[in-house]
C-alpha cells in the first residue's frame, strides 16, 4: 500500500508543479512582480487527495513568483442529477444511485472539477 501513497503524492506534485508554472506564465505575461493570492478549486470526485496537493503546493512554491502567496483552496462537492426521475442530488462517491429511484442513470454535475480559479498578481 505505501507504493500507491508515494504515486498519489507524486500525482498531486505534478499537479502542484503545473498550477505553479500556469499562475507564473499568467503573471509574466501581465508583467507582475510577484503573485499574491492564487484560488483553487478541487472536486472531491476528481482523482485529487486535496490535503495532499495542499502539501505538495507548499514544496511547488519553492523559489517561485508564488513563494509568499496566499494559496486558498476550495472543496467541491459531488452533486449529480438522476436521467431518469431528474432528481439532483449529493454524491459522496461516483456511481452513487439515486437516492428518489435508485437508477444508477446519474450525470455527474460537480465535484470533478480540478480549476485554477484566480490569480492575484502584484504589479
Amino acid at each position: 500500500m505505501k507504493n500507491c501513497t508515494t504515486f498519489a503524492g507524486m500525482h498531486e506534485l505534478s499537479i502542484a508543479q503545473s498550477i505553479v508554472e500556469l499562475a507564473e506564465e499568467q503573471a509574466a505575461k501581465r508583467r507582475a512582480s510577484g503573485v499574491e493570492e492564487v484560488e483553487i478549486e478541487i472536486g472531491r470526485l476528481a482523482g485529487v487527495e486535496s490535503q495532499t496537493l495542499r502539501f505538495a503546493l507548499q514544496s511547488a512554491v519553492k523559489n517561485t513568483m508564488l513563494e509568499k502567496a496566499h494559496i486558498v483552496c476550495h472543496d467541491i462537492d459531488g452533486e449529480g442529477r438522476c436521467g431518469d426521475c431528474d432528481a439532483t442530488f449529493a454524491m459522496p462517491e461516483l456511481f452513487t444511485p439515486c437516492p428518489r429511484c435508485g437508477s444508477y442513470a446519474v450525470r455527474l454535475i460537480r465535484g470533478k472539477e480540478l480549476r485554477l480559479k484566480s490569480i492575484i498578481i502584484n504589479k
